[in-house]
């Protein structure tokens, strides 16, 4: 694995702690249909199904589901050149 890029992964970064609960976050980087993308995803660790109880591993392996399954569910949409 030589770039995060080619592999379209899904990497940890941390579990931060906020006013408003915990989250696990992720960067995400991939090319597609010619296209590279680089996001970064903060899942809310009060919607998934762990507590703070758990195993690290299990934490970030649920929290990554869900990053990996609402990325796949966004619709993105062109802003248009008017907004510039």
């Amino acid at each position: 694995m030589k770039n995060i890029a080619e592999n379209n992964l899904v990497r940890f970064i941390s579990i931060s702690k906020k006013k408003t609960g915990l989250f696990a976050n992720f960067r995400v980087k991939g090319m597609k249909g010619g296209a590279s993308f680089s996001s970064s995803i903060a899942v809310d660790l009060s919607t998934s199904e762990v507590t703070a109880a758990d195993t690290l591993e299990r934490i970030i392996d649920e929290a990554a589901r869900i990053a990996v399954r609402e990325f796949e569910k966004s619709k993105l949409e062109f802003e248009g050149i008017s907004a510039v």
